[in-house]
């Protein structure tokens, strides 16, 4: 039996070895500066283990860490929501076969290959103050009164960002949702419409249970991308107005720019650890799910 094996085990070893060499070493060796004073004069000083001394200035610091952070979790949170309800209702309504919907499809979808970086600098233009084409638009339209500083006011900077990062990955949930709408039985609709249900009991009842896991891959992706978000905020405002839009990604660039190599990794280990503790806890509720059904 084993010699009908297609792959032998001895395939694994290369790969194997790759990603202890690239990911797992990088990775516990960024673990263990955090915890030195390692930085750009190290060179002539040494590196010198200082303990959890990192970990106290950036939680004990004034320097808006803790905001970075929390920054970096509400941005997770909501960018999750707004993009997987959005992405579910049109999926669902493109699933209804309306017509040009294959075009739908495309136009929705082609924002989510682009570059971050090439997203960023065209928004960037376009919520420019002074004379970017949303302002412009709205006082050719006599609506001026609705103009903002969309990347400098506190007030809405987030919302500006919010809604960049909506409009590039909206088409991309909403086709692993579609992927998913395709594998449900047209005759589960067929029964639930002979019983008398309206559009959101078959939506609850029918179509949200057997969207599970497409649901739950949308989350696990969306979560991921979240807690390491990085060239959206950078490009559109880097981390401004003052840090008000700072998140740990930001920090960590900022830190290792200046040659505080140290705490940067501390912070890197941080997220690390975070991202850990969600990922976890994101398996064991697919493990009960799969379970359940």
């Amino acid at each position: 039996m084993k010699k009908n094996k297609i792959y032998p085990q001895w395939f694994i070893v290369l790969p194997l070895l790759l990603y202890i060499l690239f990911f797992l070493l990088p990775a516990f060796m960024g673990v263990g500066y955090s915890f030195t004073d390692w930085n750009s004069r190290s060179v002539l000083k040494g590196v010198h283990f200082v303990g959890l001394d990192n970990y106290k200035e950036i939680f004990t610091s004034n320097k808006d860490y803790l905001s970075g952070i929390g920054n970096t979790l509400m941005f997770t949170v909501i960018s999750n929501i707004v993009k997987i309800i959005p992405a579910l209702l049109i999926a669902i309504l493109l699933q209804e076969g309306i017509r040009g919907k294959g075009l739908y499809r495309t136009i929705l979808y082609l924002p989510s290959i682009l570059p971050f970086v090439i997203i960023g600098l065209i928004f960037k233009s376009i919520l420019n103050y002074n004379n970017g084409l949303l302002n412009v638009i709205l006082e050719t339209l006599h609506l001026g009164f609705l103009k903002q500083k969309w990347l400098s006011d506190l007030g809405v900077v987030w919302k500006s960002i919010m809604g960049v990062d909506a409009w590039r990955g909206i088409g991309y949930v909403m086709t692993i949702f579609l992927a998913g709408l395709n594998t449900i039985p047209k005759s589960y609709y067929e029964a639930a419409q002979i019983d008398g249900a309206n559009f959101w009991q078959r939506l609850r009842y029918v179509t949200l249970p057997m969207l599970s896991g497409s649901i739950m891959i949308n989350l696990v992706f969306g979560i991921t991308y979240g807690l390491k978000v990085f060239d959206i905020i950078y490009v559109l405002t880097n981390g401004g107005p003052g840090h008000a839009t700072e998140v740990m990604t930001t920090y960590a660039f900022q830190l290792y720019s200046k040659g505080q190599y140290g705490m940067s990794t501390a912070l890197n280990t941080i997220l690390l650890l975070i991202t850990a503790v969600v990922g976890v806890l994101i398996v064991r509720v697919m493990g009960k799910q799969e379970v359940q059904q």
